[in-house]
């Protein structure tokens, strides 16, 4: 048995076509004889499925995948798991032990323009249409407003404390981004005390998220965008 892991950072990334590499693993009689991470070769419509299947890929697990993919690989008698979080080894340990279960998708599969920033509420966490008050936190893969919206909260490499109003904005590199345990926690302790109002990014685990709540920190799911992108789509609303 083979399998593929999007990959990004050691981590599982939330969307399996868009991920910058995969982890093969090839598993006989429950032991892992052979592992390697190769780069995403690209994302055009229909390729993966006849790459990964050449390769002699059984299981697909990602964070997130859109159905016609999902059918995709289907017809290549490919097995998806998706709504997969956390770090590749733990990941394969679970695989391994028969404990990893689908969840729900991690990522956006709505119909967008090419390039345009994507933004989601939240269940439970936001109404449309409610204008956002006071500093926003947008998490960042560098540290000013072109800088792309980093999708992990807490493994992302900059906060970006802005005001929506002004576009001032002050840049803090996230000091727990290579946290052993508990990154999600403590990035959501270090934000909490920014004094501000909502978070733009990615995926937030659910001990984050529940840090996030308890100060009444909105969370809204951003990608595809710059942090400036991000910050004016959301006043638009």
């Amino acid at each position: 048995m083979k399998i593929a892991i999007s990959t990004e950072s050691g981590f599982v990334s939330a969307h399996f076509g868009r991920c910058p590499a995969y982890t093969l693993v090839e598993i006989e009689d429950g032991r892992i004889i052979q592992r390697s991470e190769i780069p995403n070769p690209g994302h055009q419509p229909g390729f993966l499925p006849v790459y990964l299947s050449q390769k002699g890929v059984n299981v697909i697990i990602a964070g997130g995948m859109g159905p016609r993919a999902q059918g995709l690989f289907a017809e290549k008698n490919i097995q998806t798991i998706i709504g997969v979080q956390g770090k590749i080894d733990e990941v394969i340990e679970k695989f391994l032990r028969q404990e990893l279960e689908s969840g729900q998708d991690l990522c956006d599969h709505g119909h967008h323009q090419e390039g345009a920033c994507r933004h989601e509420e939240s269940p439970g966490k936001i109404e449309a249409g409610t204008h956002i008050e006071g500093k926003i936190c947008v998490t960042a893969k560098g540290p000013d407003l072109e800088s792309e919206v980093d999708p992990n909260f807490g493994r992302a490499a900059y906060f970006l404390i802005v005001d929506p109003n002004t576009l001032e904005f002050k840049s803090f590199g996230n000091p727990h981004s290579q946290a052993g345990h508990g990154a999600g926690i403590q990035s959501a302790q270090f934000v909490a005390g920014q004094s501000v109002s909502a978070v733009l990014t990615g995926q937030v685990g659910p001990n984050a998220q529940q840090v996030l709540e308890s100060v009444g920190i909105r969370v809204i799911a951003v990608q595809g965008c710059s942090v400036r992108e991000a910050v004016s789509e959301q006043m638009r609303k």
